[in-house]
C-alpha cells in the first residue's frame, strides 16, 4: 500500500511537471525599434494576440534599431517585431532602391524566406517612407516646394538625423547624391533628439517619416520627393517561420491589422504619444477596441 502512495505520488508530481512545462513553453517574444510608432505597432500586435489566444507574449520593446532588432530575431532572441519593407529591402537585403511597393513586398517576402526563414505578414496600411522636413517659415522664405529646391541653399542649411539613416543605402549618402546637396554641417543622434534640435532651432533640415506625429506639433513642412528616391515603406508584422509552425494561429490573429491603419491613423496615434503624452498600451487598446 505504501509503494502504491508513493508512485501515485511520483506519478502526479510528473504530471503536474509536464502540464506547467506545457503552459510555461507557449510563449512569444514580441520587439520593437527605439521610436514611437514601432513601440505603437509592436503593443498593439501583443495585445491583439493576448486578446485573441491563450499565448503568452513578453515584450522587449524599445530595443534599439533595425539592425539591433534584425539580428535578435535572426538568433531566436525575439519572434516577431514590426518592420518596413523599403528597410527589409535595402537594409537587411541590401538591395537596389525600387519604388514599385508591390514588387517591393514580394521580393523581401521571398527573399526574407529563402534566407533568414523569416515571414512577411500582410501590410497593415500605412506608407510610412522617409521625407525631408524643414520648418515652415524656412520653406516659406525660400519658396521650397521639394527636395530639389535645397540645392542652391544647402549650404547655408545644417542637416540632421538619426545614427541609422547617416549608415542606410537609402540614407543621406544616397539622398545627396542624387540631389547633388551640399550642406553646410550635418549632426548624427539619437532619434528622439531630432525633432526637438530643429524646433530648438539648432539644425534646418532632418529626415522624417511620413507618419510623424511632431511634424503636426512643430509646423515642419514635408518636402517632395521629387527624384523618387525613398522607397515604398509599408509596415508589416515579420515573423519567424519556425514561431508559425508552433502556433500557426498567429498569422490569421495579426493579419486581422492589414489594411487597418493607414497613414493618417497612424499620424494620429503618434501625436497621442508624442504630444498629448498618453501611454503606449493606452493608445494601443484604444485604437484595437475601435478595431472591432
Amino acid at each position: 500500500m505504501y509503494k502504491r502512495l508513493i508512485a501515485l505520488a511520483t506519478a502526479i508530481v510528473l504530471a503536474a511537471a509536464v502540464f506547467t512545462g506545457c503552459g510555461s513553453g507557449k510563449k512569444v517574444v514580441i520587439g520593437s525599434k527605439d521610436f514611437t510608432e514601432n513601440k505603437i505597432l509592436a503593443e498593439i500586435m501583443a495585445q491583439l494576440i493576448e486578446s485573441n489566444t491563450d499565448i503568452k507574449v513578453e515584450r522587449k520593446i524599445n530595443m534599439g534599431g533595425t539592425f539591433v532588432c534584425f539580428e535578435a530575431m535572426k538568433k531566436g532572441q525575439i519572434d516577431i517585431y514590426p518592420e518596413y519593407t523599403g528597410t527589409g529591402l535595402t537594409a537587411q537585403l541590401k538591395l537596389p532602391v525600387e519604388t514599385d511597393s508591390d514588387k517591393v513586398y514580394d521580393t523581401v517576402s521571398t527573399e526574407f524566406s529563402k534566407q533568414f526563414h523569416i515571414k512577411w505578414l500582410k501590410p497593415v496600411g500605412f506608407n510610412n517612407t522617409y521625407a525631408l522636413a524643414v520648418p515652415q517659415e524656412l520653406a516659406e522664405k525660400n519658396k521650397i516646394e521639394s527636395i530639389s529646391d535645397l540645392k542652391n541653399i544647402s549650404g547655408d542649411l545644417v542637416f540632421g538625423a538619426e545614427h541609422e539613416f547617416f549608415n542606410r543605402e537609402d540614407g543621406f549618402d544616397g539622398l545627396v547624391k542624387i540631389y547633388d546637396l551640399t550642406f553646410k554641417s550635418t549632426a548624427k543622434m539619437d532619434v528622439s533628439l531630432k525633432y526637438q534640435a530643429v524646433g530648438q532651432g539648432k539644425m534646418d533640415v532632418t529626415d522624417a517619416f511620413t507618419t510623424d506625429g511632431q511634424l503636426k506639433a512643430l509646423n515642419l513642412k514635408v518636402l517632395k520627393d521629387d527624384k523618387n528616391f525613398f522607397p515604398p515603406y509599408y509596415a508589416a508584422p515579420i515573423v519567424r517561420e519556425d514561431i508559425l509552425e508552433s502556433y500557426p494561429q498567429l498569422e490569421e490573429v495579426l493579419n486581422k491589422l492589414a489594411g487597418k491603419i493607414d497613414d493618417a491613423a497612424m499620424q494620429s496615434l503618434n501625436y497621442k504619444v508624442d504630444n498629448e503624452k498618453q501611454s503606449i498600451e493606452k493608445v494601443a487598446k484604444d485604437f484595437l477596441n475601435q478595431l472591432q
